[in-house]
């Protein structure tokens, strides 16, 4: 039998006016709550407050007058879903002894319960260990359980008092495993014929079985409509997530923006597509929304609010040996509008070639910020628990793309990428290349892999940028103008356009492997939402503890693994030792050192700079530390940090 669509589903219990009337009784007969049924959550002080999450609060159930186009079908939505699916979905971690876990409920009708039981299945049965209120705006539940016994599976359940249920079961820490699976996914247009499913993403992913998932950003394009596209994304992940840990880290169009710089928390005008740099929406929707994504995250590095008291998640979680720093690479951005000289059509878009890249990499321009450069400092050197890193990010460290939006229009090089400022961006490689971490990110709606080059080309690490979940947003290509191979030592590859190239900021990289679009017309793209040659799809990272070995995996939206034949983008997979990360040429060796422990961490510093040279895990019981320039160098080792001096004002051999 065919399975129906939720559409419908909807358009089913739509016919007639009984729902309405049954929710509209439920509200008359009981006291609306202030406290979850406030009709401005946001505050009235600007146009967007106004208009923030409007299907998701008051009485959200009552037809309104002059209702638009857009707002009715997601109230019908809402409306349509049985009441005993009101506990929609969950997601979680757990590190360092800490469970938590986020649920998420559908708004909920004035007599229907307002607070969730955390019960954890325990010698077969269920057993209540917290209650937590539903809060409002945003109808999300947060749990946190100290001590947490990470050996061991352990099913979950989140009750809504008796109208609802969701379970799940919190994986235990697979440290056993020598290979971790990585699921890397971002942007994740509605636009497309399964806007309520994601079928075929489900079916792979469950048969594939990643230890993790990683979502980089984008999980709601429908701005305004926060909680809406939040509980549309669950809905459509839920049986994913509720197994598995769980990264999501807010991007721009999960807080309503086209492009977002943080400018530490700072608010926006909007101008230039808030250019100016800050929040365009009130600070109260962005906690809001940060609440509702990242609320199941290991507590942040460092809890300081920022301006308009948002809050911040950057933080570090470990998985089976694998450290992961979760970053906020855009919330401390500096924002191009009145800050480097206006250079194209719009203050991020620069399109004349004779530029000069200095003038828009000035001093005192940020990218990580200060704080998370400290973070990323300590994430370097502490290597507690943890064999490899990985560091996961909204976008990445370079405009690897030259088309953007269709095949008619190149772009020399865009701001809102994390190549500029182009001095932020080396700040941050060369952190991660010190601990010889891999990155992961999303955002650009191209799947790419690079190497960073920081001082020259392929000196710094690799990159692995997820092709969009569904490609009918904003289409990028890869496409150098002259259609030329790059520089440099060949790179094997199936594809064309390979090799060392400078994006249009003057940042060096490699490119090593790209998924275009088919279509160079994304009007074409979007007109028929089940193509297979948008270039969408997502990302696969497996990485092996024991030899190091890290593979990248690209798999198209419909491939269908399980007929065996299911193929990869071209270009894919690719293949490389976490030694990679850090591609800097020898000039000579310290004399060979017997390590404290066995597979210690070393750290290598400038004896008369301070000036970190590399601190990672090292496998064995002596050590022939690599120098890359002449000069004189202090060795640490330790067990799980660089505590010990090996040598103090060494020279190589």
């Amino acid at each position: 039998m065919k399975q129906k669509s939720l559409r419908d589903i909807v358009l089913t219990l739509f016919v007639g006016s009984v729902l309405s009337s049954i929710f509209t009784h439920a509200a008359e007969d009981a006291d609306l709550d202030p406290a979850y049924y406030n009709p401005a959550p946001f505050g009235s002080d600007t146009r967007w407050a106004k208009n923030s999450d409007n299907v998701a609060i008051g009485q959200w159930w009552k037809p309104v007058a002059g209702e638009s186009k857009r707002e009715k079908p997601m109230r019908d939505w809402f409306r349509s879903i049985p009441r005993s699916q009101a506990m929609a979905f969950a997601l979680y971690t757990h590190d360092n002894g800490v469970l938590k876990i986020t649920g998420q409920c559908f708004p909920l009708l004035p007599s229907e319960p307002k607070a969730v039981i955390l019960e954890l299945q325990q010698q077969g049965k269920w057993v209540e260990v917290d209650k937590q209120p539903v809060v409002y705006p945003g109808w999300s539940v947060h749990f946190r359980v100290e001590n947490w016994n990470n050996t061991r599976d352990v099913a979950y359940r989140l009750r809504l008092g008796e109208l609802s249920q969701f379970e799940g079961m919190v994986r235990k820490n697979p440290i056993e495993k020598d290979v971790l699976v990585v699921g890397s996914m971002s942007c994740n247009s509605p636009k497309d014929k399964e806007r309520f499913t994601r079928i075929q993403f489900i079916k792979n992913l469950k048969k594939q079985d990643p230890d993790l998932l990683f979502f980089a950003g984008d999980q709601n394009y429908v701005h305004d409509e926060a909680t809406f596209g939040w509980l549309q994304f669950g809905m459509q992940f839920k049986d994913l997530m509720k197994d598995r840990p769980t990264i999501c880290i807010v991007d721009d169009h999960d807080i309503g923006h086209g492009n977002l710089w943080g400018e530490g928390g700072a608010k926006s005008t909007g101008k230039g597509g808030a250019a100016d740099g800050g929040y365009m929406f009130p600070a109260s929707f962005v906690k809001m929304v940060e609440r509702q994504q990242t609320s199941n995250l290991p507590d942040p590095f460092d809890p300081t609010p920022v301006k308009q008291g948002i809050g911040v998640y950057y933080t570090e979680l470990n998985v089976a040996g694998i450290s992961f720093a979760i970053l906020e690479d855009r919330k401390f951005k500096t924002g191009p509008l009145g800050t480097i000289p206006k250079m194209g059509p719009r203050p991020d878009h620069i399109n004349d070639p004779a530029y000069d890249r200095n003038a828009v990499d000035l001093p005192g321009l940020k990218l990580l910020g200060d704080r998370q450069l400290k973070f990323l400092d300590h994430w370097v050197r502490d290597w507690e628990g943890d064999v490899m890193k990985v560091a996961l990010s909204q976008t990445a460290f370079c405009g690897a793309v030259h088309m953007h939006g269709s095949g008619k229009s190149r772009l020399l090089a865009d701001l809102d990428c994390n190549g500029w400022p182009q001095s932020g961006r080396n700040q941050a490689l060369i952190r991660l290349r010190a601990a010889r971490g891999t990155h992961l990110c999303g955002d650009q709606h191209l799947a790419v892999v690079v190497k960073h080059g920081i001082d020259g080309y392929r000196d710094g690490p690799m990159a692995f940028t997820s092709p969009a979940l569904v490609n009918t947003i904003y289409g990028r290509w890869w496409w150098p103008e002259n259609e030329k191979a790059g520089g440099g030592k060949p790179v094997k590859s199936p594809l064309p356009w390979v090799g060392d190239y400078e994006d249009g900021l003057g940042n060096k990289i490699t490119m090593l492997a790209y998924a275009n679009p088919e279509e160079l017309d994304m009007n074409i793209i979007r007109k028929d939402s089940s193509r297979e040659n948008r270039g969408d799809g997502y990302g696969l990272v497996r990485i092996h503890k024991k030899t190091g070995k890290i593979v990248f995996e690209c798999w198209p939206r419909f491939a269908d693994i399980s007929r065996g034949d299911a193929a990869q983008y071209p270009g894919w997979p690719l293949e490389f030792n976490v030694s990679e990360n850090d591609g800097r040429e020898p000039v000579g060796y310290l004399k060979e050192v017997k390590l404290p422990v066995e597979n210690a961490v070393v750290e290598l510093t400038d004896s008369k700079s301070g000036e970190l040279i590399y601190c990672h895990r090292v496998q064995g019981n002596s050590f022939k530390a690599p120098v890359f320039k002449k000069g004189s160098y202090t060795l640490k080792a330790g067990k799980d940090r660089p505590e010990s001096v090996l040598v103090k004002n060494a020279k190589p051999e």
